[in-house]
């Protein structure tokens, strides 16, 4: 585990840069770029729309729809793991009043088809752009857009200073790891030693 020691100097930056970030009612509103997604699929061209919201700015109705998209996309990996599948307890952390949420939705059907949700935090001594969730609809997915989200949380980081990117995946998903790698995500210090035998891993990107 890494330590927490830092200079005073360095806490009273970190500081600054974490409350410039967390005054951010829009973040990605600086990079006009990451508020569309066109790719082309079967020879037809597709297009979402971007948006980034804190969590009160979000509609009830796109709130479940994001913990049903969760369940149906994670729920059997949970459920075979130790840790289990626990719908009141991911249903309060979408809901944590900090969380901020990026969301892809389809013009053409207005109709949400991914989300990240993520915080700007101080994580062991580090300023780091947390996501805690990374949801795309099956039929939306091993298109780009993905990645695409991701690298639009890891700008926001480095424009804010944030240190890294920093996510948690459960071990028994092996497709979501091999997505992380592929992106460039490593295992992180602070995750659990193999002695701990943890159901999940934190991975993590430096933006410096």
């Amino acid at each position: 585990m890494p330590t927490e020691t830092v200079s005073r100097t360095q806490a009273t930056d970190q500081q600054k840069h974490l409350q410039i970030a967390n005054q951010q009612t829009n973040p990605l509103a600086n990079f006009p770029k990451f508020c569309s997604y066109e790719w082309t699929h079967e020879g037809v061209q597709k297009q979402v729309q971007l948006q980034c919201k804190p969590k009160k700015k979000v509609d009830p109705a796109t709130l479940k729809w994001a913990f049903k998209l969760a369940e149906r996309n994670v729920g059997p990996q949970y459920r075979e793991c130790s840790l289990g599948w626990q719908p009141k307890i991911k249903q309060a952390d979408l809901n944590k009043p900090w969380a901020r949420y990026l969301i892809a939705t389809d013009p053409a059907t207005r109709t949400p088809v991914g989300y990240t949700m993520f915080r700007f935090d101080l994580d062991y001594g580090r300023c780091v752009t947390y996501c805690y969730e990374l949801q795309i609809v099956p039929e939306y997915q091993r298109q780009g857009l993905g990645a695409f989200m991701m690298k639009a949380l890891e700008q926001m980081a480095q424009h804010f200073s944030m240190e890294r990117v920093v996510l948690t995946v459960l071990k028994n998903n092996e497709d979501g790891i091999r997505f992380y790698k592929r992106l460039g995500y490593e295992v992180d210090e602070t995750s659990p030693d193999k002695e701990e035998n943890a159901a999940y891993e934190i991975m993590s990107k430096s933006v410096l």
